[in-house]
């Protein structure tokens, strides 16, 4: 039994019973499918064949096929189990549960109400000083900086930033033809290496319109085509970022390093980056604490 609500040409609202035939197994055939297909793309996104899932689940491979076919409706803990397996991010986790009917199980907490947690990634913040160190969201939306990454931020963008987004948002400081590539040295190999996660960043949320929105907004920008072409090998091995900005018209040249929060629980937890930042040598470390520290 359904109850609707329905509005008269008077405008009062009229309650109406009704009874919906079928609506659950075609339901639960649409939601298997989608599981289905969702599970196909983490299994190929991952190079594994329904054997090599299989395998490495402890599943056998027939009952991989009848998920991906939809034959098969997955249970609650088979989802998570086979995510698990897959290594999906948390956020397509509950998009993959609720594919299958089940609701998520990753809350997301507003980020000034992650309490202790947050306290404990401020102090990490005021303990890099005179270092940068910038706190950013899967959206690479900066959203804490120490006292040294903002006066940076404000030395680099003074206000009005030249794009439109707040908060700032260091793919848009990176690309945009006024943001950090009038202010660096290596502009071409750093920026090929950011559009290079980004690029890993949406495969590795495909359901996430405002990421895929970044991507098609930064490769507006002029010179932003075939950028990715030009990084080197060893830069998406690295766990590093060097850069070399010209600060007061000299080099000083930094290493970056990103630090996540393990087995997070919390979507927005899981999803911070440290983004912490030193002085790759003694000449480059005194001109940067002269300006920022």
């Amino acid at each position: 039994m359904v109850q609707l609500v329905a509005v008269s040409a008077s405008g009062a609202a009229e309650s109406v019973t009704c009874t919906v035939v079928g609506l659950g197994p075609a339901y639960d055939r649409d939601m298997a499918a989608a599981f289905g297909e969702g599970l196909r793309r983490w299994r190929t996104f991952r190079g594994m064949s329904q054997l090599d899932l299989a395998s490495a689940a402890d599943v056998s491979q027939r009952h991989i096929s009848f998920l991906e076919t939809g034959r098969s409706k997955p249970s609650r803990d088979m989802v998570l189990h086979l995510a698990r397996t897959l290594e999906v991010p948390s956020r397509e986790q509950n998009v993959l549960l609720m594919s299958a009917g089940h609701p998520p199980v990753f809350p997301e907490t507003e980020l000034r109400r992650l309490g202790g947690v947050w306290g404990a990634i401020e102090s990490m913040l005021d303990g890099h000083e005179p270092n940068m160190a910038v706190v950013v969201d899967r959206r690479w939306n900066v959203v804490a900086a120490n006292e040294p990454g903002t006066r940076f931020l404000a030395w680099a963008f003074p206000v009005p930033r030249p794009w439109s987004s707040s908060p700032p948002n260091v793919m848009h400081m990176m690309f945009h033809p006024d943001g950090l590539r009038t202010a660096m040295a290596d502009w071409e190999c750093t920026a090929a290496a950011l559009m290079h996660r980004l690029t890993r960043d949406v495969a590795l949320h495909p359901t996430d319109p405002e990421l895929a929105q970044l991507v098609e907004e930064v490769h507006r920008y002029p010179g932003i085509d075939g950028i990715e072409q030009r990084l080197r090998p060893s830069d998406t091995a690295d766990p590093v970022l060097t850069t070399s900005y010209l600060i007061d018209g000299v080099p000083v040249s930094l290493f970056t390093m990103t630090t996540v929060v393990a087995a997070a629980h919390d979507l927005t937890l899981s999803e911070l980056r440290i983004q912490a930042s030193w002085p790759i040598d003694a000449t480059s470390s005194e001109r940067w604490n002269r300006r920022f520290g």
